[in-house]
């Protein structure tokens, strides 16, 4: 019953920010909408922050389901793209609506694990120590998180399967060419 309230919560956020700004929208608002008591909100979330980080981790990890080898990154990250645009009414309003820093630390839980999964796959066979994978991982989540967010600026008008196609053709065997530069 839990993941049941957490997603009638969620949908009705996401109904509310289709009316009005998200720094408009109370917890009141959300429960009346949902026919729920404030109570049972807190409950699942410690405020509005906090049900908008949910939800867009949740969005994320059924877009990524198991899409974190080498071989579907690329799908991996259309699948962000695709659930980001599906939700544009919800994403434009947090985007306005929370600083720069918000909306990546929502974003780089995403990326970091389908960036790690690549490097894990990559990295079989090659000693490298933990904190060089992280680091190599945390360059490329800067990359993805960035071209999100300009995606996300430019109102998400330019095909996502563009960008990744590029994207694609400029790391083209970087991640095991960098991984080869920090064995052991």
């Amino acid at each position: 019953m839990s993941e049941v309230t957490k997603r009638a919560l969620e949908q009705s956020l996401k109904n509310l920010l289709l009316k009005k700004p998200l720094t408009k929208i109370t917890i009141n608002d959300i429960t009346e909408d949902c026919g729920i008591n404030r109570m049972t909100f807190y409950y699942h979330f410690k405020d509005i922050y906090d049900l908008v980080e949910w939800s867009c981790l949740e969005d994320a990890r059924k877009a990524l389901e198991e899409k974190k080898t080498h071989d579907t990154w690329q799908e991996g990250f259309l699948n962000i793209f695709e659930a980001v645009l599906a939700n544009k009414p919800f994403v434009m309003n947090v985007y306005r609506c929370v600083d720069r820093e918000q909306v990546e630390k929502y974003l780089k839980p995403l990326t970091d694990g389908l960036i790690m999964g690549v490097i894990d796959e990559q990295s079989t066979g090659i000693t490298v120590r933990d904190e060089d994978k992280e680091f190599i991982a945390r360059i490329y989540s800067y990359v993805f998180i960035g071209i999100m967010l300009d995606w996300i600026k430019g109102d998400m008008k330019e095909d996502p399967r563009l960008i990744i196609d590029k994207l694609a053709l400029l790391i083209k065997d970087s991640v095991s060419d960098a991984l080869n530069r920090f064995k052991l």
